[in-house]
């Protein structure tokens, strides 16, 4: 597996006090031809993030419109997502509705930040709204700490998801244990865990974020972050699956790196991989989580 970096697409470059910083959690939607709608986290000056959208061209690479507005702001003081939300990946509700999953950060004093999992409507790929209001998805026996980014793919008749999960904040190495776990829904509303899908490794792979995962004729395919531990910024992992449930992480097969010099040479994060036509792109942020953007990918045959 080998990637071909195309560059950074989108540099943030915004009015909007609520976007004066980063384009993380990169979110492909088809509009037309080969037109994609992509939302994104942004942050104001005090690193609360909220979503805002551009639309590329992804074969020109070109920006054909970049939003000036807000679509969903982070929340008040007391809830679920006062920092901030990132985006995970869209999904068809029962209803036909189209749905975002999206982790809510939250921090309470001196205590440390938390996720919960929210839900949000997107309404004629142009507007937003909380559904419902509260959080969709808490933390609970399976998942005690916190937890983030998740990824649904309806398949086989059943909705299956893929999210991250706090093990511990911190372990020998100081690095926090973060990991990727699996639920399924038969309606997409009440779900069942059923615990670890990527398996972590101290020191080597053992914090975890934003899977993206595509299901062809071969298996599963997902690809995420990841840190090891040993000092290294995010880098992008990937692992394969028969059934998506038995994992096997095959890092040595991403195909994609730090670049030598530039915006993404110190760290590649929050993958987002989709295919158009014939091809398969990724998305993904550089240096600082996207301070300042993201770039495009595509996977060479």
């Amino acid at each position: 597996m080998k990637w071909k970096k195309e560059g950074q697409v989108f540099k943030v470059n915004a009015s909007n006090p609520d976007i004066i910083s980063h384009a993380s959690n990169p979110l492909a939607i088809h509009l037309k031809e080969d037109i994609f709608r992509i939302f994104f986290s942004a942050r104001n000056k005090d690193n609360k993030s909220s979503i805002s959208f551009i639309d590329l061209d992804i074969i020109k690479k070109h920006i054909l419109h970049v939003s000036e507005k807000t679509l969903i702001k982070f929340g008040g003081d007391n809830s679920f997502y006062s920092h901030g939300i990132s985006i995970g990946n869209i999904y068809r509700g029962k209803e036909n509705q189209d749905f975002i999953l999206f982790m809510g950060w939250q921090i309470r004093g001196n205590n440390h930040w938390r996720g919960d999992i929210g839900r949000l409507e997107l309404i004629n790929k142009d507007n937003m709204k909380m559904s419902p209001e509260s959080a969709f998805l808490v933390c609970d026996e399976e998942d005690t700490v916190s937890l983030s980014y998740p990824f649904v793919i309806f398949h086989n008749g059943i909705y299956k998801m893929w999210y991250g999960s706090t093990v511990d904040w911190s372990s020998e190495n100081g690095e926090m244990i973060h990991v990727i776990k699996y639920a399924t829904s038969k309606d997409g509303n009440k779900w069942e865990k059923h615990g670890i899908a990527i398996p972590y490794e101290i020191g080597v792979a053992q914090a975890f974020s934003k899977p993206s995962v595509i299901i062809n004729e071969e298996g599963y395919h997902m690809w995420y972050s990841y840190r090891s531990g040993n000092g290294e910024k995010y880098r992008i992992g990937y692992s394969f699956s028969k059934d998506g449930i038995k994992w096997g992480r095959k890092h040595h097969l991403t195909g994609i790196d730090i670049s030598a010099s530039g915006w993404d040479s110190e760290m590649i994060c929050y993958p987002f991989v989709f295919n158009h036509k014939e091809e398969t792109y990724m998305l993904y942020n550089g240096n600082s989580h996207g301070k300042d953007g993201f770039g495009l990918a595509i996977l060479q045959k």
